[in-house]
């Protein structure tokens, strides 16, 4: 495969860029693997890559329906962080962004990780002490957090609608070290690792049912024939719910759409990632000068990667009433993800009843900026047939412990997280 220096970067320019090889091969699928991982998006390359590279299981699958990347890693806003709060998340989200800060080096790929900082602002007195309490909890584990009055946002961003009657702005949660990842390089980047070695990526290869014998996992049936494996790892986002049900699951998840916004080309105007406090609304800049934007859930459940006029008027509106400017801004273009919704908001790293079954969902909105870590913890899970003390907590039966994880305070009901 190919490998990037200066000297290929050279040598394929005297050839005008026609001699370039693949960056991960095109195999035909053997008849049966250690680990098939069902689904080719962030979370199911990084466990594969994780699997081969911590673990040294290398006779691995991945495969994917469509190409690789067609799914939700490549339909998010690019944004990471780890400004959690609650036990459980607090510590899984922070080793998130420790592995996101060696990412590019670890398989040598540029990703384009950019820790241009996250700033959530707060609107109200309460919310600002709710801000201070989640500020604390993240620095008791060692996450930077920094809690700004209306002077220091200012500062930083004085376009911002300070004097808005209805949300005046009294200052903001920063994490410096949040920001954005180029999300498609993401996928390439853990792609061209695990092939390297030795993973096969199977696109276009179609899971159409889960084989079960005596209670244990045989194989899947796929487009592309029947394949054997001794495990098989489940990572289909907001398929999840359909893929699970293969084998006779049953899911505390709920699928729907999320849009996201990218605007016409600007000059340089906002420097990191900005969050609306009193709607849900959030804010970058690409480097190719769009600005990289949404919002809440379409809200009622759906499959389709497409949303609907009004929640569209509903997340601009957030965005103008934070950011009067964008009045004057055009949308170049907007897409759909399908969001995998917990009932708590927090995700599912676990084994499951059915030995050999392994579940890595309820994504939520947070799946973009944990990839590095769920793949880490799914791979050591599967690996280990043990849970790590990351993801000790995104245990499936938890809901019916009442031990549920709900960062929001929201409950049970999905469309709120």
């Amino acid at each position: 495969m190919m490998k990037y220096s200066v000297f290929s970067l050279l040598k394929n320019t005297l050839s005008g860029h026609t001699k370039w090889q693949p960056a991960w091969r095109e195999p035909e699928p053997r008849k049966e693997y250690d680990v098939i991982i069902v689904g080719g998006g962030g979370h199911g390359l990084s466990t594969a890559y994780y699997l081969a590279k911590e673990h040294g299981i290398t006779n691995v699958a991945v495969l994917e329906q469509s190409w690789l990347g067609s799914g939700n890693i490549g339909r998010n806003t690019t944004i990471i962080r780890s400004n959690y709060m609650l036990p459980g998340n607090n510590p899984f989200y922070e080793w998130s962004m420790k592995l996101w800060e060696g990412l590019e080096q670890d398989f040598k790929f540029n990703a384009m990780v950019s820790q241009r900082r996250v700033l959530n602002l707060c609107h109200t007195d309460a919310q600002r002490d709710a801000f201070a309490r989640r500020g604390n909890a993240m620095r008791i584990d060692g996450v930077d957090a920094e809690l700004l009055d209306a002077h220091d946002v200012k500062a930083m961003y004085p376009f911002l609608d300070f004097n808005n009657a209805r949300f005046p702005i009294k200052g903001g949660l920063l994490q410096r070290r949040g920001g954005t990842v180029r999300h498609d390089a993401v996928a390439w980047g853990y792609a061209r690792g695990a092939d390297m070695r030795g993973v096969d990526i199977i696109q276009n290869c179609e899971v159409k049912g889960i084989r079960i014998e005596n209670g244990r996992v045989l194989g899947v049936d796929t487009s592309k024939g029947f394949i054997g494996c001794r495990k098989l790892g489940l990572a289909t986002a907001g398929n999840s719910s359909e893929t699970a049900a293969m084998a006779g699951l049953r899911l505390p998840i709920e699928s729907h759409v999320l849009q996201a916004f990218v605007s016409e080309g600007l000059k340089p105007y906002i420097d990191g990632v900005v969050t609306f406090g009193a709607g849900h609304f959030y804010v970058s800049q690409s480097d190719k000068g769009g600005l990289v934007f949404g919002g809440d859930i379409d809200g009622y459940n759906s499959y389709a990667r497409r949303g609907n006029l009004p929640m569209v008027e509903h997340v601009i509106e957030a965005g103008v009433a934070m950011i009067p400017a964008l009045a004057r801004v055009r949308v170049l273009r907007s897409w759909g993800g399908i969001m995998d919704m917990s009932m708590d908001g927090s995700p599912i790293i676990d084994k499951t009843s059915i030995e050999g079954l392994y579940l890595n969902a309820g994504w939520c909105y947070g799946g973009f900026k944990a990839t590095p870590a769920s793949g880490w913890c799914f791979a050591y899970t599967i690996a280990k047939n043990e849970l790590h003390e990351l993801n000790a907590a995104y245990r499936l039966d938890r809901f019916r412990r009442g031990y549920m994880i709900d960062e929001k305070g929201q409950g049970a009901t999905p469309n709120l997280h």
